[in-house]
């Protein structure tokens, strides 16, 4: 059974950071490409960031230079650290592990809500 529970959510002052956490089970850990992404009320679910099996990494471009996601394979974790947050910032955080090349290979976590005031 594969579970992905992030942590690390919670309510901020604007210019503040945070760092989410998503633990990952039932899966390849290491041969996944790992994300986060984030949907606001009324929007669409967007990417935020991602990483590969070998590290390289891509951000969307309204975080680049203010989130770092990064993987720790021998914990089967992965982390998404948001500095410079701001009101807009403000979403659920969902983790997500996709297994390229392999059909249905594709799973969610439960989100987590960051909220960022002004």
């Amino acid at each position: 059974q594969v579970q992905l529970v992030e942590s690390g959510g919670g309510l901020v002052q604007a210019g503040g950071s945070l760092r989410l956490s998503c633990a990952a089970s039932g899966i390849s850990f290491s041969i996944n490409v790992m994300g986060w992404y984030r949907q606001a009320p009324g929007k669409q679910r967007e990417r935020v960031a991602a990483i590969s099996s070998g590290g390289l990494s891509d951000y969307a471009d309204s975080v680049k230079g203010r989130f770092t996601i990064s993987r720790d394979n021998a914990k089967n974790t992965v982390y998404l650290q948001m500095n410079s947050l701001k009101p807009e910032d403000t979403a659920v955080y969902y983790c997500n592990a996709r297994r390229p090349g392999a059909v249905g290979a594709n799973y969610w976590g439960q989100g987590t809500q960051v909220t960022v005031s002004s």
